[in-house]
């Protein structure tokens, strides 16, 4: 049984080449088998994050039915990402082995099944006497297995620019592909945020669980597992040793760990902003769920410009170097970073803060988070050095979804008045704690600047 289960996921085998397809032809079909599944990775991936980033815009609502407080949201929150840096490392390793589309798409069904039963206990809390404590353990365990599965996404998906993609055009494509990232928190704050408002918390899971469900059907028809199990040639020059060896080789590459650092530090503000962001506005400046989750949303739609220029641009005036270009966005993130946590409630300024902090993240989420480790490490290793990377950075991202959320919890005032309690949220030592991770984490890229690319 287990070997089937293998085999059903091991990459395809070469194919001959039909005797009939001419050069033309095969050059034809390699350009549109490519494209697609570019564009079913990207597009996949980013529904991937709609099934993840859900709960962040129903926090507040959840707090204020009653069903669990900021901590045990924060626990939750990092049971995704903990499962998420686990598996990150060890799918990413199996996912240079697999068969991208069967594997891709499984990670795909589990998460949306995952919101779906989250959502479905919510509505049926009352009907089924479930106590809160009960919805929190089973709450913890469906995220868990969630991100676990969620683990499974980006691997297979930038596995396909190697596959398919020549390194010369790595990094442009690389930058599209990272906006998948921005495009599914975008998907995220404004399609569930509207579910939300409309329907209820319970219902902004079934909307994730929707997403999915669109996006396991697009990978199984657009994305294709290499060009040779289509028959069709090579891209780039031949792997010049084993994966095996390769995957190896990566683990021994102090700058693929230097890298892996820097991109846990970025995650920790990235994900303080994505993860915490809609109830800082509410609690510490006043705003509604709906105008926050608007102008947290800005932050993932301003991203995907950062993602799609920053690839071409490395690769256009930097000769595919993102030393300079990823220093440069580290210090406007944190600067951005700073300005939206002290820089008052006026609406102007926040959503100027989320303006450039989407464009910095959105760089560096494709540099840091990915394109430079790939860069420096065999093409057939592609899915280690995502592996190490991702690892590092989701344990830095669960890590501060536990500490900010215990900082937010401790450090709140409760007031007893006339009209009941009245609940006063300090946000400055969680705002240092986030401010000094970004500040780290462009002092740690600065170690990797004159590191040769592998190809």
């Amino acid at each position: 049984m287990l070997g089937k289960v293998v085999d059903f996921y091991r990459a395809l085998p070469p194919a001959e080449r039909p005797a009939s397809l001419t050069d033309e032809q095969a050059a034809k079909l390699t350009k549109k088998l490519r494209l697609q599944s570019f564009f079913a990775g990207t597009l996949g991936y980013s529904l991937y994050y709609v099934c993840r980033t859900g709960l962040n815009v129903v926090k507040t609502p959840i707090v204020e039915s009653g069903m669990l407080n900021d901590q045990q949201l924060g626990i939750v929150g990092s049971a995704l990402l903990f499962a998420y840096a686990i598996g990150k490392f060890v799918n990413s390793f199996m996912a240079d082995h697999s068969n991208i589309k069967r594997f891709m798409a499984t990670g795909l069904i589990v998460s949306s099944i995952a919101n779906l039963i989250v959502g479905i206990l919510g509505m049926t809390k009352g009907l089924i006497g479930l106590s809160s404590m009960a919805f929190f353990v089973c709450f913890f365990i469906m995220w868990a297995l969630n991100g676990w599965s969620q683990s499974m996404g980006a691997g297979p998906a930038i596995i396909a620019l190697s596959r398919w993609f020549s390194p010369k055009e790595r990094g442009t494509y690389y930058g599209f592909f990272s906006a998948s990232h921005n495009l599914g928190e975008f998907f995220s704050f404004i399609f569930v945020g509207s579910v939300v408002g409309w329907l209820g918390w319970q219902a902004g899971f079934m909307g994730s669980f929707l997403a999915g469900a669109i996006g396991v059907v697009i990978i199984l028809f657009f994305l294709h597992d290499s060009p040779e199990s289509k028959g069709l040639p090579h891209v780039g020059n031949p792997p010049k040793e084993s994966t095996d060896k390769a995957q190896k080789g990566v683990l021994r590459n102090p700058y693929v760990w230097i890298l892996a650092l820097a991109s846990a530090f970025m995650y920790v503000s990235r994900y303080a902003v994505n993860s915490w962001g809609v109830r800082f506005l509410e609690m510490e400046k006043g705003y509604s769920l709906e105008l926050a989750t608007t102008v947290i949303g800005i932050n993932a739609l301003l991203g995907i410009f950062g993602t799609v220029l920053s690839g071409w641009f490395s690769d256009k005036f930097f000769k595919g170097k993102r030393n300079m270009p990823a220093f440069i966005f580290g210090v406007l993130n944190t600067i951005a970073l700073t300005l939206f946590l002290l820089g008052g409630d006026s609406l102007v300024l926040n959503v100027i803060s989320m303006v450039f902090f989407g464009i910095a993240i959105g760089v560096l989420i494709c540099f840091l988070g990915g394109l430079m480790a790939v860069d420096i490490v065999p093409r057939n290793a592609t899915g280690a050095a995502l592996g190490v990377v991702g690892m590092a950075s989701y344990i830095a991202a669960g890590l501060q979804d536990v500490i900010s959320g215990t900082l937010i919890e401790n450090f709140k005032t409760v007031t007893i008045t006339a009209a009941g309690e009245m609940v006063t949220y300090d946000f400055l030592p969680v705002s240092i704690f986030w401010i000094g991770a970004s500040i780290l984490s462009f002092v740690l890229a600065l170690f990797v600047w004159n590191v040769k690319p592998a190809e």
